[in-house]
């Protein structure tokens, strides 16, 4: 099989070796890191785009809204408002996606170890 189709080992294979899953947690590190960054620069764009706010304050409201906090400045346009209402509810969803993304391969293999069959 490709690695498109699978992904883990099936359950009559044995467990990965420690450096191999240490591995895939690193994969799957660095995919989350690549969605946070893309979904922060989107975040950015849009406050730049919408709010006509600098870099930096764009950064700050599109990182706390991210990181669940909430905007910092006050938005002033309608166009800003809709755009911070749809990036909230996208950075809910990012948050549950790179969650997963991350506990995959840890539940994965705490599975894989109760059910692997025994050579």
């Amino acid at each position: 099989m490709n690695g498109i189709t699978m992904i883990y080992e099936k359950k009559h294979q044995p467990l990965l070796r420690r450096e191999e899953f240490v591995l895939r947690i690193v994969k799957s590190l660095f995919v989350t890191v690549l969605i946070v960054f893309t979904g922060l620069g989107c975040g950015v764009w849009g406050y730049m785009a919408t709010e006509g706010m600098d870099f930096l304050d764009a950064l700050l409201n599109a990182s706390m809204i991210l990181g669940g906090m909430g905007p910092v400045s006050e938005l002033y346009t309608n166009g800003g408002k809709v755009f911070a209402s749809f990036y909230a509810l996208f950075s809910g969803l990012l948050f549950i996606t790179i969650t997963g993304i991350i506990a995959s391969p840890i539940i994965h293999r705490l599975l894989h170890a109760f059910h692997a069959e025994e050579k």
